[in-house]
């Protein structure tokens, strides 16, 4: 589903609609308010303003045309109502994650390292290569799988260690956008990013999701609570090397 967008034309601030007004929109719209040019040069301070009380919305100051665009985002509300959705969307996440990247081992003919994966698969970003019905892609710190027949799209976490269920907001959100399992889908989304980080927050709050550890030292993930926990090696890159001479994070390519 697309959003429609409201227009609002304006020359004066008493024109741009009150906070209230704006909280009472549609997810299934959005808001632009176009600024005349008597008014052009208050629209930043304005915006920044909307951005302070606006909370649960996304307002985005155009860097060139002279308007602000407002949405509004997944609620708390939606968000409370289909956790359980949400958590067996995580499970599935993590359940496929592995069985594909074992399987795309299984087929390259290679070892998984299982304290750090993406050492193993690290050699092999050079591009899409396919297996079978499903296309895959190693880029970063994921392998992003895409099956050919259904569409569905995962993008499988390389720095947890045996732990493929991290939820990367926007990946999390486009694997059950994408999934034809959950068709119809019970809420909609149209801002995947921002939509799925409201999602991981809330699902934090309520315990449903927690804070992992990854490989990379000071960088953590999100998994659903309800799993069996594995041991994650954290990488220091003060004292881990690969082998003599040869640093960590250079062979990831941070460094």
């Amino acid at each position: 589903m697309e959003r429609k967008t409201e227009i609002v034309t304006i020359n004066s601030v008493d024109q741009i609609p009150s906070l209230e007004e704006i909280r009472q929109i549609s997810r299934t719209k959005k808001l632009r308010i176009v600024f005349e040019d008597s008014v052009q040069s208050l629209r930043e301070s304005i915006g920044q303003n909307l951005k302070k009380e606006l909370d649960g919305f996304l307002v985005g100051i155009h860097t060139i045309n002279p308007e602000i665009n407002i949405s509004k985002l997944i609620t708390d509300k939606e968000i409370e109502d289909h956790q359980i959705f949400f958590e067996n969307c995580a499970k599935d996440y993590r359940e496929l994650a592995e069985r594909l990247i074992f399987y795309l081992a299984k087929k390259l003919k290679t070892e998984i390292n299982l304290e750090f994966p993406l050492s193993t698969f690290n050699k092999y970003k050079t591009g899409w290569r396919k297996v079978d019905e499903w296309k895959y892609f190693v880029h970063g710190y994921h392998c992003l799988f895409k099956n050919t027949r259904t569409k569905l799209e995962i993008e499988v976490p390389l720095v947890f260690g045996l732990e493929f269920g991290d939820l990367d907001p926007y990946f999390f959100i486009n694997y059950i956008k994408t999934n034809p399992q959950y068709n119809p889908l019970p809420v909609n989304f149209f801002d995947e990013y921002h939509d799925g980080c409201r999602i991981n927050d809330k699902m934090l709050a309520l315990g449903k999701f927690e804070i992992i550890n990854s490989n990379i030292k000071d960088h953590f993930g999100i998994a659903v609570t309800d799993r069996n926990k594995v041991q994650i090696k954290v990488y220091d890159p003060e004292q881990d090397y690969i082998k003599p001479k040869f640093n960590f994070w250079k062979f990831i390519g941070i460094k």
